[in-house]
């Protein structure tokens, strides 16, 4: 009797076992359908040469993404050579690359059959072509989850904080993160609602053109979705807001977190509370950072460090402890008469994000010492090249136009496509600063004056600036 039963026990776990297979597969979670895939009309030939080497690429780019996060190779020689390149979502772990990767090379593989193709999924792109530039860069694709959104109860305020997200986005991704060419960030509407933004561009494309790519997809993206509550624009570069968070936040090692502490307790409780509450800004415009280090950095803000001086407070150069350079700004005593001045001063600075802007980088408050850390300038000023004879010898027209240009479109920010409205004032050569590639930054805001959102002229009592 007893033995029966065992012998009916271990015909019942080996069935279990053999179905075992099975039941996992019908609990492993269906992949998801891609976002979007566009094709040429122009079929290859099947089992041809060409088809061939389109199966080694995408093996190539199975392998080999999931690395870096981003890859791309060519196959083959004359008329049958194919390129292709891959490109996971920036904030996606490896493994979730690779099989996003690999299960998008085998369905472009399995339903696409043309001479150049391009599909899209929620954590990565593949795409490949005959040519080695292929058209279909330009090829913009909006999934069917943009007109299943919701609209929006204001459309035109949510516009306006949407377009300064993405903006500040496409800067960053093209120009300041340009090795990975990947940016996400959150803008503040109110207590109750945030919009999220991501953008990317393929690692293969100068900043430039990553920039302008972003710059078409927002104009796609606002033709769509500018009044919905969320969109996506797919192409070789991406671009996708919500409100909510869909991204994972990038990790801060240990460094940045010294230097980019969000509420370091030399400042008070109720100054940031203050700050955040009355200007909408989010820990990523706000980043409060240690006061000792950057004081440090300065070589305890020597003499010896000083870069120049305005009335509105006097520049040193820091190193930090991994050997960056910054600028930090000491700000005079004058220009911090209360909590007010300290809130709209913080705010003016935070907000303006634009390339040809100098990049504020945070801000140490240790009773009456307040310093501000901006990106170092190490060609310093216009004015030492324009009014010495020996310097300005190097300036040549080129050099001279690319100056001009960036002087231009930082004013065009200011007075139009930022979320403030702003004149500087006090707009001077020795105020248009120079980085390592000699590209122009407006600095010193200290005399700017904000405009309403829709007030276009304004009247001042006083004559300030130069």
């Amino acid at each position: 009797m007893c033995s029966k039963n065992m012998k009916t026990d271990k015909d019942l776990l080996s069935a279990m076992l053999l179905l075992l297979p099975s039941l996992v597969l019908l609990l492993t979670p269906v992949t998801a359908d891609p976002l979007g895939k566009v094709r040429s009309n122009k079929t290859y030939t099947p089992n041809s040469p060409f088809e061939n080497n389109l199966k080694g690429l995408l093996q190539s780019l199975s392998s080999n993404t999931h690395l870096t996060g981003f890859n791309s190779a060519s196959v083959g020689s004359n008329t049958n050579q194919v390129h292709g390149r891959a490109l996971c979502r920036g904030d996606v772990a490896a493994q979730d690359c690779k099989n996003c990767v690999e299960n998008a090379s085998q369905e472009i593989m399995k339903v696409c059959k043309s001479e150049e193709a391009i599909i899209w999924y929620e954590f990565c792109q593949v795409q490949y072509s005959y040519q080695m530039f292929s058209v279909m860069v330009y090829t913009g694709k909006y999934p069917d989850s943009n007109s299943q959104k919701k609209n929006v109860s204001d459309p035109g305020h949510f516009y306006s904080f949407q377009k300064d997200l993405m903006g500040n986005l496409t800067n960053d991704a093209a120009f300041d993160h340009a090795k990975l060419m990947f940016a996400v960030g959150e803008t503040k509407l109110s207590r109750n609602l945030t919009i999220y933004g991501l953008v990317q561009c393929t690692r293969d494309q100068p900043g430039g053109f990553c920039s302008n790519c972003l710059m078409s997809a927002f104009g796609d993206l606002s033709g769509c979705c500018k009044t919905h509550e969320g969109g996506t624009i797919l192409r070789s570069c991406n671009m996708r807001f919500e409100v909510h968070r869909f991204y994972t936040v990038p990790t801060v090692n240990d460094e940045e977190k010294s230097q980019h502490t969000l509420l370091h307790d030399l400042v008070t409780p109720t100054t940031v509370a203050m700050i955040q509450e009355g200007s909408l800004l989010g820990p990523q415009e706000l980043p409060f950072m240690d006061f000792a280090t950057v004081k440090a950095a300065t070589d305890n803000i020597s003499d010896s460090n000083k870069l120049g001086q305005g009335g509105f407070g006097t520049v040193f150069k820091g190193v930090l402890p991994n050997g960056n350079e910054i600028a930090v700004k000491r700000l005079s005593r004058k220009s911090w008469q209360g909590a007010e001045e300290v809130k709209n001063e913080i705010i003016l600075i935070a907000k303006l994000q634009h390339r040809n802007l100098v990049r504020f980088l945070g801000c140490g408050i240790e009773g009456d010492e307040k310093l501000l850390r901006y990106e170092f300038m190490p060609n310093k000023s216009l004015d030492i090249f324009i009014f010495d004879e020996d310097k300005e010898l190097q300036f040549n027209w080129e050099t001279r136009h690319n100056i001009i240009n960036g002087i231009a479109r930082g004013l065009l920010y200011l007075y139009e496509d930022s979320r403030l409205k702003i004149i500087h004032r006090d707009l001077k050569p020795n105020n248009v600063l120079l980085d390592h590639d000699m590209v122009a930054k407006i600095s010193d805001f200290g005399m700017a004056r904000i405009f309403c959102e829709k007030q276009n002229a304004a009247n001042t009592r006083r004559i300030v600036g130069t």
